[in-house]
């Protein structure tokens, strides 16, 4: 039984080192027999520098590679990144080609997804320009105009409301928490 299995092209879950998932995927291509998908998310975040956009994977070192294990195993395992091909005590483990199906279609069939991360009033956040750099506050309210927000600060003993543009300020939202709540 498990020789007819690994005779048969299925999805796996193969591990890498950190934030060399799309390398690896992309160096499998030329190998015959392999085919991979690595999801990965374009997000932008405020930083201390400014707006910045990322390039993540959706799932941080891993990706899945579709494979007959008894002829491309050695291959994969043994290619550039790779750490190893996830097994469950020893047994190789597929993933269903129903949950790939579904992930793409999550992903909208396309390789990188954008995800907004964005900042709604009750959020934490925290000032990255002017005078009260670094204070944290909660946004009290969106402001039309030029992308601003009021901010509550606690500052001398009380609250004072702040308002600034939302490129200033960081955000306490994870982009892949973000996707997930959208799903």
């Amino acid at each position: 039984m498990k020789e007819k299995k690994e005779t048969i092209p299925a999805w796996y879950v193969v591990h890498t080192r950190p934030k060399c998932e799309h390398i690896a995927a992309s160096l499998m291509v030329g190998l015959e027999g392999v085919e991979t998908y690595c999801p990965r998310i374009r997000f932008q975040r405020n930083t201390r520098r400014g707006k910045v956009w990322f390039v993540e994977a959706l799932f941080p070192s891993y990706f899945f590679a579709r494979f007959i294990p008894n002829d491309s195993m050695r291959a994969v395992k043994y290619s550039q990144s790779v750490i190893k091909v996830v097994d469950f005590g020893g047994n190789l483990t597929s993933v269903p080609d129903s949950a790939i199906a579904a992930l793409k279609e999550e992903m909208k069939d396309v390789e990188i997804c954008e995800v907004e991360i964005g900042v709604k009033v009750g959020d934490t956040v925290e000032l990255t320009e002017g005078p009260m750099r670094g204070m944290k506050g909660i946004v009290n309210a969106m402001l039309t105009g030029v992308e601003r927000v009021r901010i509550l600060l606690e500052f001398l003993g009380r609250e004072n409301a702040v308002e600034v543009p939302l490129s200033k300020i960081l955000t306490e939202h994870k982009p892949r928490a973000v996707m997930a709540a959208k799903g």
